[in-house]
């Protein structure tokens, strides 16, 4: 359990995450711009034959499914950089404990502590993200 000394993060930490978070949002848009081009580019015409239509499809919907995560990411990321700014970020969102910074350091745009993250997993909390 995180006790009350780690009530916040030093400001070089801070930064360290806001530069990590920034990082990560510039490469998801990055890949996003991609699947979208490749979507594009992914031919569906009458011409091809039944076998070709339906791995074109495939590929459609996997280019798809792929923006549609990254949006979800790109939102958390914004959500922490806003967070960042308030002078908030690290805080659980539910519970209002220092985020660990292993946690941080593996998910920068976490909005949960563990302990909250394992709850909403197992449905006894509602998950910000989804509730936004």
């Amino acid at each position: 359990m995180q006790g009350v000394s780690e009530v916040t993060h030093s400001p070089e930490t801070l930064r360290k995450f806001e530069e990590k978070l920034v990082h990560q949002q510039a490469e998801l848009q990055r890949a996003m711009v991609s699947a979208v081009e490749q979507g594009r580019e992914t031919n569906t015409d009458d011409t091809q034959d039944i076998a070709d239509q339906a791995v074109a499809s495939y590929q459609k919907e996997l280019l798809f499914s792929q923006g549609t995560n990254g949006h979800v990411q790109i939102s958390l990321i914004r959500a922490a950089l806003d967070r960042l700014a308030e002078g908030t970020y690290g805080e659980c969102l539910h519970c209002g404990k220092t985020i660990g910074l292993k946690r941080l350091e593996a998910l920068p745009w976490t909005p949960t502590c563990i302990d909250c993250q394992e709850k909403i997993e197992k449905g006894e909390l509602e998950d910000p993200v989804r509730a936004a």
